[in-house]
């Protein structure tokens, strides 16, 4: 969706100043909103699409004002309440009310390194031949959805190179709002610079995107 989250490309933020020597978290409770995320996730009550999307979701004046992890809180809030977990009084008051929804599945502290290492493959096999090859030269869908979507809003309606192919992949538009995995080719897209960005973008940069086969089209329609 063109969200709050989609800044690529968007003028009058300022430069991008990297921290020196940051640390992974600035303040305790940050470990804890690492640790209460995942943890719910693990319920198996929403794909990492979902979360994304909550996210997302989030009004653009409440997403620039909090910080990386206050955004991970707000959205662990709205998916708890959205599947019966806690109510919004529940929220407010910051005490249980009501006994709410039992999770499919209980992450137990012993088991956390086994399944942090184990991840959450999303790679799946396809019977269907990739439409695009590495080396072919494709255009960008025009869309502008709603839900969610992996394609950047610079990334639009433009033309690059596939510079590999990677197979079937969950594809995160449709498994993000309950659609099911529906899992399609993904590819590595190439841009130059200057397609994104214009004339005045520095020399020789270009810019890789991951991006599923709905996306694409042949360049020359």
């Amino acid at each position: 969706m063109n969200g709050a989250q989609d800044l690529g490309g968007q003028m009058g933020f300022g430069p991008v100043a990297p921290e020196a020597d940051e640390p992974y978290f600035h303040a305790e409770w940050e470990k804890r909103a690492l640790g209460l995320t995942l943890a719910a996730g693990a319920m198996g009550h929403w794909t990492i699409d979902e979360s994304r999307h909550a996210r997302e979701s989030l009004h653009p004046a409440d997403y620039y004002a909090s910080s990386y992890y206050e955004i991970w809180i707000k959205a662990l809030e709205a998916l708890l309440e959205r599947h019966g977990f806690v109510s919004g009084a529940e929220l407010a008051t910051g005490a249980p009310a009501e006994e709410g929804a039992r999770p499919k599945r209980v992450l137990k502290a012993q088991d956390v390194p086994a399944a942090l290492a184990k991840g959450g493959p999303c790679d799946r096999a396809l019977e269907t031949a990739p439409r695009f090859r590495p080396g072919d030269r494709v255009r960008t869908a025009n869309n502008h959805p709603s839900g969610h979507t992996r394609l950047p809003r610079y990334a639009r309606d433009k033309v690059g190179r596939v510079e590999a192919a990677h197979g079937g992949y969950v594809f995160p538009d449709s498994n993000a709002h309950g659609g099911g995995e529906t899992p399609q080719h993904l590819y590595t897209v190439v841009f130059d610079g200057r397609t994104l960005w214009g004339e005045a973008c520095e020399p020789g940069l270009s810019v890789s995107v991951d991006a599923w086969e709905s996306y694409l089209e042949p360049a020359e329609r």
